[in-house]
């Protein structure tokens, strides 16, 4: 059973949440967040559900500017993610957003990274968007482009990718309007899911018969930077690259989706 009441640990009166580094993030979800920073900016939302949060890098930078809940089902990924966010003032649980109470809407609800892991795509954008108030935003983001499907996605345990088309009748399908999709990660995505295929690609290897569901618990905390200068060194050498892909955003690795629940 999730704990859906965890008790905040004790944290020194004197810090505040604007005290406190944030926890740093791989080159691709620099990518990612340079599109995703953009959309909060413009929804501007007061209240914010994440799902399938992960190690919480996101999610401290959200809980800074709404108030937050997380929810991710790992336990190890949530252990961190507890720790992450809520000194930053958010809410995190060990649970599934279906275990949520289906009488509280947020402004938006999102999910990165988390559609391409699930079977029935169908049935939990329809779930998700129970979540979402109504004239409220889902955003989400996943990895771009059926033909790019490799070993990368299997040892991650993707089910598939999406073309921008077939994620907007997605959305459409479970209730979702103005459709708003971008596509990020040129030119640096292409290197990045080069070596990351390279290197899964010997990992499948050793893994067995694993399912996609098996695989999955262990992607969020793979490849994960370490410690605030590794942090440091990957923002400032990613920089350049999230500039760039503001002039391709038809052309990349991922997608960034944002649509409005209409009722």
């Amino acid at each position: 059973m999730s704990d859906l009441n965890p008790t905040r640990p004790r944290t020194p009166m004197s810090l505040t949440a604007t005290d406190r580094p944030l926890p740093p993030l791989a080159p691709r979800a620099w990518l990612r967040y340079d599109v995703v920073s953009r959309i909060i900016d413009r929804l501007a939302p007061r209240t914010a559900l994440e799902i399938g949060c992960g190690q919480g890098a996101f999610g401290a930078r959200l809980a800074m500017r709404a108030d937050y809940l997380g929810v991710e089902p790992d336990a190890d990924s949530f252990a961190v993610a507890y720790e992450r966010i809520t000194c930053m003032g958010g809410t995190v649980l060990n649970a599934m957003s279906s275990e949520l109470d289906s009488e509280r809407t947020y402004d938006m609800v999102c999910a990165f990274e988390v559609l391409e892991h699930i079977e029935d795509d169908k049935g939990a954008l329809a779930e998700w968007v129970t979540h979402i108030r109504p004239g409220g935003q889902l955003v989400l983001s996943v990895p771009a482009f059926q033909e790019r499907f490799g070993p990368m996605d299997r040892h991650a345990g993707h089910f598939r990718r999406y073309s921008p088309s077939e994620l907007t009748e997605r959305l459409e399908e479970a209730g979702l309007g103005e459709v708003d999709i971008t596509v990020y990660g040129w030119p640096l995505g292409y290197a990045l899911e080069a070596v990351r295929n390279r290197i899964d690609a010997r990992k499948l290897e050793k893994v067995g018969d694993l399912t996609p569901e098996e695989l999955t618990r262990a992607t969020g905390r793979t490849f994960q930077p370490s410690g605030q200068l590794k942090g440091a060194a990957i923002a400032l050498a990613t920089s350049p690259f999230m500039a760039l892909q503001r002039l391709r955003p038809d052309t990349g690795t991922g997608l960034v989706a944002v649509a409005t629940k209409l009722d």
